[in-house]
């Protein structure tokens, strides 16, 4: 689930200390990173799901060759992951798994793992815990609209809403390791200490972009 890389339209929690076009081209950075490490999966097929529609010509150029792309529909959040599942399951995918693309690029053993949850069927939901409250991923083996209804995003609560709608459901979600997106400059500064060489070979031009700011500490959060 992906933004085209606009200025004012993504990571407008860093603006300030960011300006607006340099939060565009670290999300650019984030997106480019991630879709060619997901682009390595082999357990799934892999989606591009964008936004805006009239961004098409450049995100259809951002996703690497073995990616298809689709248009999200609908109004907030929950709504475009509702329908980018359903759109999925109408094409003949039994298992589903929305990711963001604001992520430092998550292992693949995470994914390879919601899969398998998934294809069990001892589990309808996989959750990803971030560490912001939220979570990084979301699977499903059938629908489950009501976990996106009625929510409000970005927020320290998100995942424990959901789990308490599951609950109410009488769905008890499998819950994958924790993982974190980047909303903060204290979030920079952890995805700058990732010290496994994998991981931050999956990161290159985050870590490349980031470099070039200088050091951190001088980004001050309230300025």
């Amino acid at each position: 689930m992906a933004k085209a890389p606009i200025a004012g339209e993504v990571k407008t929690r860093l603006v300030p200390p960011f300006t607006q076009e340099q939060a565009a081209e670290l999300y650019r950075a984030l997106l480019l990173d991630q879709l060619e490490h997901l682009s390595r999966l082999t357990v799934a097929d892999v989606y591009l799901v964008y936004t805006p529609d009239s961004a098409a010509p450049l995100m259809e150029r951002f996703a690497p060759p073995n990616f298809r792309c689709l248009a999200q529909h609908g109004g907030d959040l929950g709504e475009r992951m509702n329908a980018a599942s359903i759109d999925l399951w109408r094409r003949g995918h039994r298992n589903v798994v929305l990711v963001g693309s604001d992520l430092p690029a998550l292992p693949l053993s995470y994914l390879e793992s919601a899969f398998g949850l998934l294809a069990t069927s001892t589990h309808q939901v996989v959750l990803g815990p971030s560490r912001d409250g939220g979570y990084y991923l979301v699977g499903m083996n059938q629908p489950t609209p009501e976990i996106f209804q009625d929510m409000t995003w970005s927020h320290d609560q998100v995942l424990a809403q959901t789990t308490d709608k599951l609950g109410k459901l009488g769905i008890q979600p499998a819950l994958l390791p924790e993982w974190f997106d980047i909303d903060s400059v204290e979030d920079l500064k952890q995805l700058k200490a990732l010290s496994e060489p994998t991981a931050r070979g999956a990161v290159k031009r985050t870590l490349s972009y980031i470099e070039g700011l200088g050091p951190l500490e001088r980004l001050n959060p309230q300025a």
